[in-house]
């Protein structure tokens, strides 16, 4: 029984580590600038996304993402 506790011990170790080490990677400074390009972010039109929540918002006449006040609109467009 303890041979089996030893080897779980040990390969979730070995797991865990080998999951931790996976993270750490260098990148190269010519790599830098393609991961530093609009379009890696999460929300590469940042302006046009909240013009559309706006919108969206305004027309389902519900609150807004940003506000807990009610919200009002027609629902055309």
């Amino acid at each position: 029984m303890k041979e089996i506790r030893y080897y779980l011990a040990i390969s979730g170790a070995i797991f865990v580590i080998g999951i931790g080490g996976t993270g750490c990677v260098n990148v190269a400074p010519w790599e830098r600038g393609n991961l530093a390009k609009p379009q890696m972010e999460l929300d590469p039109h940042p302006l046009q996304s909240e013009l559309q929540s706006h919108n969206y918002s305004s027309r389902e006449a519900a609150p807004s993402h940003k506000s807990s006040s009610g919200g009002g609109g027609c629902g055309c467009y």
